[in-house]
């Protein structure tokens, strides 16, 4: 689930807290690494289990109508497509999903307030009008409705990010990531799909879990030689005097380039120039960029780079 963007992010925020940190080891720094990258697959379960608990919420409203002394024809008669909804079902009884919530206390019963403030905005929105009064009643059209939840009220919604990022301090530049990785779980959905339907898994495989632990472990080791090739290629700079989140960009970027022989450089070089313009000042991705242009050059004189796999032999 987390792609090597996100992984590659999360190794960079805490290569920057390993060297600002007085009392560090690498042991402990990878702990914190992983952990926080589980935090971010806490917060893919959160949001699946959010439309989940406004059809809770909804169908309580139901019950609790139709109990009045004297109900209205509207009362006994509701319209019970939300709750009915195809897909928020699935969710509602995938064990996979139900069971990581319960082994890691992921809950929105302490968060009242907050869901009865997006349950009002839901049913006040044009998206949940037009689709309870929609003459169209099929899988897809479930499917689409939830897909826009997420996409055009949770994704715009500053109260839901106000309140993530208070539950925890990992989740302040992931939440947009995960919202979309949670989107391509429910198009993955199938409407034969039972409890046992597996979604998203923390990593993709295996791989990427190594590819992580190396990227971090191997920049940490080699990071003297790595600033030693920076200061080379920054002759007109005064080293103290370039943004520190730089230096670490360029010392993960080197450490993918010559660690990981079936990423393209390409990729990385591109990769990093991204993380670049988010992460550090403002004229960061192009300093990097002639920088990086530079060592990579350099890589590939001494050797240091060789790619194997389909497409990439003779990259270099």
């Amino acid at each position: 689930m987390i792609s090597r963007r996100l992984l590659r992010v999360k190794v960079l925020q805490l290569l920057y807290a390993y060297y600002k940190n007085q009392d560090r080891t690498i042991a402990k720094a990878e702990k914190e690494l992983f952990f926080s990258i589980g935090k971010a697959y806490d917060l893919y379960h959160y949001l699946l289990l959010l439309i989940v608990e406004l059809a809770f919420v909804s169908e309580k409203k139901i019950e609790t109508a139709k109990a009045k002394i004297i109900p209205t024809q509207e009362d006994l008669n509701p319209n019970t497509r939300f709750i009915d909804n195809k897909v928020i079902r699935q969710l509602a009884e995938n064990i996979q999903l139900n069971s990581y919530a319960e082994s890691n206390t992921i809950t929105w019963t302490d968060q009242e307030d907050y869901i009865r403030l997006l349950f009002d905005k839901l049913v006040n929105s044009d998206l949940y009008i037009d689709y309870m009064n929609a003459e169209n009643n099929s899988y897809q059209d479930d499917k689409k409705f939830v897909e826009k939840f997420f996409l055009t009220l949770v994704a715009a919604d500053e109260d839901f990010y106000s309140l993530m990022e208070e539950k925890s301090i990992y989740w302040n530049d992931e939440i947009e990531f995960i919202i979309s990785m949670v989107i391509k779980t429910i198009k993955g959905l199938k409407e034969n799909d039972d409890q046992h339907t597996s979604i998203m898994s923390l990593f993709k495989d295996d791989e990427d879990e190594d590819y992580v632990k190396t990227l971090f472990r191997k920049a940490v080791v080699n990071h003297t030689e790595h600033v030693e090739m920076i200061q080379k290629n920054t002759k007109n700079w005064d080293l103290e005097r370039i943004a520190f989140m730089d230096i670490l960009i360029m010392e993960l970027a080197l450490t993918e380039l010559k660690e990981f022989p079936n990423v393209p450089v390409k990729v990385s070089f591109n990769e990093y120039l991204e993380i670049a313009k988010f992460y550090s000042t403002s004229n960061s991705s192009n300093f990097i960029n002639g920088i990086l242009d530079k060592l990579v050059k350099e890589l590939k004189e001494n050797g240091k780079v060789k790619k194997v796999g389909r497409g990439l032999v003779g990259e270099v």
